[in-house]
């Protein structure tokens, strides 16, 4: 009887995982091909050229904030351009780029690279320190759900470890169940027997978090408020009440419900929706 559910907990683990495999890929790949690409010397020129001003700027943020400035943006273009012309996307450039935003005290468009250096390299320990900074210096602060803290709580692997991550488990739990399942073939322990059981545990929740992450992504689509402040909505256009007696700020981050237009609504964190202008938003991917 073990046996059995160990083979079919194997089996069902190896579909979850070849499904998950396939389409973590496509999702990485979801800008390849829009344009022809820039030449990898050019690249190579530019990322330098970004880090270089990087460096300037920060020696002058004191002592000539104007040039510093100016260098920073600088900077920013050539990262930009090797993202949209150079086709490469990864959680370096996006960190440098959420790290001068930043300095330039751009609150929206740091949160907003943040989040998306945080879907290559969600684990570092800096890229969470200076997320959580950036968060914390926003004019609003919009409390989770008490249901979405609870969720974080109880499923911490979930959240706290990245894709890349959770998926390099998997692989080792997946490994040592058909290691245990082989060696207990022939040699009857109890202990292989409980081992096989806690390899496929581990498996099944791992894998299951990952499609439940992929299942997201295709749902949710994260965003967040670039502008000083916009005024929240009721509806898709300026003749809606407003559906706050304040306006939203720079660095308040959303999930994307419907697009229609030039507005966009959208979920904040504590649940409440809104409509919002696109000119005043980006999302994350």
């Amino acid at each position: 009887m073990i046996k059995k559910l160990t083979y079919a907990t194997a089996v069902a683990v190896i579909f979850i995982f070849i499904g998950i495999f396939f389409s973590t890929h496509l999702c990485v790949a979801k800008n390849s091909g829009t344009c022809a690409p820039i030449p990898a010397e050019e690249i190579s020129r530019l990322f330098h050229e970004a880090n270089r001003m990087f460096a300037e700027a920060d020696k002058l943020a004191v002592s000539d904030p104007k040039k510093a400035t100016a260098l920073y943006k600088k900077s920013i273009l050539r990262f930009d351009r090797i993202i949209k012309e150079g086709g490469i996307e990864n959680g370096k450039l996006y960190y440098n780029m959420g790290n001068i935003y930043f300095r330039t005290k751009d609150i929206g468009r740091a949160i907003l690279n943040y989040r998306r250096a945080e879907q290559y390299i969600g684990n570092d320990v800096n890229l969470q320190q200076n997320l959580e900074f950036a968060r914390n210096t926003r004019k609003d602060q919009i409390e989770e759900i008490q249901q979405t803290k609870i969720l974080k709580t109880l499923f911490f692997w979930h959240y706290d470890l990245s894709a890349k991550t959770r998926l390099i488990l998997f692989t080792i739990a997946f490994i040592m169940l058909w290691t245990f399942a082989i060696i207990c073939i022939f040699i009857k322990k109890p202990f292989f027997k409980w081992a096989i059981s806690i390899s496929a545990t581990v498996s099944v929740l791992l894998a299951g978090s990952l499609l439940f992450e992929y299942l997201m992504l295709q749902k949710s689509i994260p965003g967040g408020i670039i502008t000083q402040e916009v005024v929240a909505r009721k509806g898709n256009s300026e003749s809606y009440k407003k559906s706050f007696k304040d306006p939203l700020h720079a660095g308040t981050e959303f999930n994307l419900l419907k697009h229609r237009g030039n507005w966009l609504q959208v979920e904040l964190p504590d649940a409440r929706t809104c409509w919002l202008p696109a000119t005043d938003v980006e999302l994350v991917r």
